[in-house]
This record gives structure tokens, sequence and C-alpha cells, in this order.
């Protein structure tokens, strides 16, 4: 049996919401939280087109707080950014199974907006180096978990 958890958004409306999470995910922390900033408020289809972009390395991400020493990219006064493609293929992945949890609820997955998107910190894989003089050296693998959250929106 899995572990138990609880997502940090708390007004779920069984009725007219869906949710899914990844957990211990394999990827960057800082990197994830960029891409979520970035999707929370998005429709759900326009979502996963724009992950689609970032993937295909067509779309940079904009980096507003984890942004210190990185290229700025093309585009008009677009400033820092990156193609974290790792990390849009995970979290695309994790918005695919919140729309199949919509379409299993009897939702409409065209009208899906993604209204909780969030990346935590995960547990630290711990490993080692070994080196010289018997002296190993760290190499530890950050997780991360993401949840969303998706509502169908009445027009």
């Amino acid at each position: 049996m899995g572990r138990r958890f609880d997502y940090s958004f708390q007004n779920f409306d069984p009725e007219r919401m869906a949710r899914a999470s990844g957990r211990d995910l394999r990827i960057s922390p800082k990197l994830a939280v960029e891409v979520c900033r970035e999707l929370r408020g998005m429709m759900l289809n326009d979502a996963l087109r724009y992950l689609d972009d970032v993937i295909a390395l067509r779309r940079p991400v904009p980096l507003k707080r984890y942004n210190d020493s990185q290229g700025h990219k093309p585009g008009k006064g677009f400033g820092p950014g990156r193609y974290p493609v790792k990390v849009a293929k995970a979290i695309k992945k994790v918005l695919l199974n919140a729309q199949n949890n919509a379409k299993q609820k009897g939702l409409d997955p065209d009208k899906l907006r993604i209204i909780h998107i969030a990346a935590h910190r995960g547990p630290v894989l711990r490993g080692w180096y070994p080196r010289a003089f018997g002296r190993p050296t760290p190499f530890n693998e950050q997780t991360t978990h993401i949840e969303v959250v998706v509502e169908e929106v009445r027009r």
C-alpha cells in the first residue's frame, strides 16, 4: 500500500474538480516551480500544448525566481529562460493523469482549467562517489512532488 499524503489545496469540490499528483519525481524542484508558475490558471489543453512546445524547444519557460546567471532567450523583452524538457515531460504526465481522472468523473475535458498546481521538494536520494585518499564526494539527487487540481469551467 502507498503512503498517505494530503494535498495543499483545501477547497476541493468533488462534483466539479479532479486532481492528480506525482510523488518522488526525479526532476529539479527549482525548475518544476518555474514551470508550475507558468501553467497556473491555464486551460488544460493550452497547458499541454505549451509543454509540447517546451519539449520541442520552441518556447522557453521564463525564470522569475531561480534566474541567477541564466541566459536570456530570444523574443521581445523575454529575459532569462530555459527549456526544462525533463520537467516538462514529468508535469505533462501528471496533467494527463488529472485529465483522465476528470473524464472518469464525467467532466468535460475541453472545459478544464488548472486552478492549483504546485511543486514541493521531496526526499533527497543520497549517493557517494569514491574519490582519492578514501574520501567520498556526496552525489545527491533531488526529488519533487507535483500536485494538480483542475476545475470544469461553466460558461
